[in-house]
């Protein structure tokens, strides 16, 4: 039997105060495993995605985190740009447990006034395709966007496929 202490996992960059992965510090071979802290405003997620093969789950220990999701890519797409809301949104609170399917679009955020603490579980660990959708300024749209590393390591960009911006950047 693995064990780990949260509080001695090195937090990794990208959205969300503290991004802790588990899967490697537990030796899980099947499923992928994260813990989650999130400061009022922060997301879960780079943006609103879908996994092509994975399901996830997240368990809110504290605080709450409110999801917006969406039946398929084209619903996801056009609430990005016309506000129309085709969507669910979806409040999961402490000791509350939600599921996204695979092809499922989702994002959690905390949308609270206090931290949200999250335990997050996705099967298999291969997920395949990620398909993530950002607003873009310059595209004034949602789009496509990848994520990737600074050439000089020091962040995780956003960048959207369409027009190559930079749409977010976390140190």
């Amino acid at each position: 039997m693995e064990k780990v202490d949260v509080d001695e996992l090195e937090s990794r960059m990208g959205p969300g105060t503290v991004r802790a992965s588990l899967t490697k510090p537990l030796g899980l071979a099947n499923l992928g495993a994260n813990h989650y802290e999130l400061d009022p405003g922060e997301s879960l997620a780079f943006g609103v995605h879908a996994h092509e093969h994975q399901e996830e789950l997240f368990v809110v220990q504290s605080g709450a985190v409110t999801f917006e999701t969406y039946p398929d890519r084209e619903a996801a797409v056009a609430s990005g740009t016309d506000g129309e809301g085709r969507g669910e949104t979806v409040v999961v609170e402490a000791g509350e447990v939600a599921r996204a399917a695979s092809g499922e679009y989702q994002r959690g955020r905390n949308e609270g006034d206090e931290r949200a603490v999250v335990f997050g579980v996705g099967a298999p660990q291969n997920a395949g395709d990620l398909d993530l959708l950002r607003e873009c300024d310059a595209c004034e749209a949602r789009t496509a966007h990848r994520i990737e590393l600074a050439d000089d390591r020091s962040a995780v960009l956003a960048v959207c496929e369409a027009c190559e911006g930079e749409t977010a950047r976390y140190e």
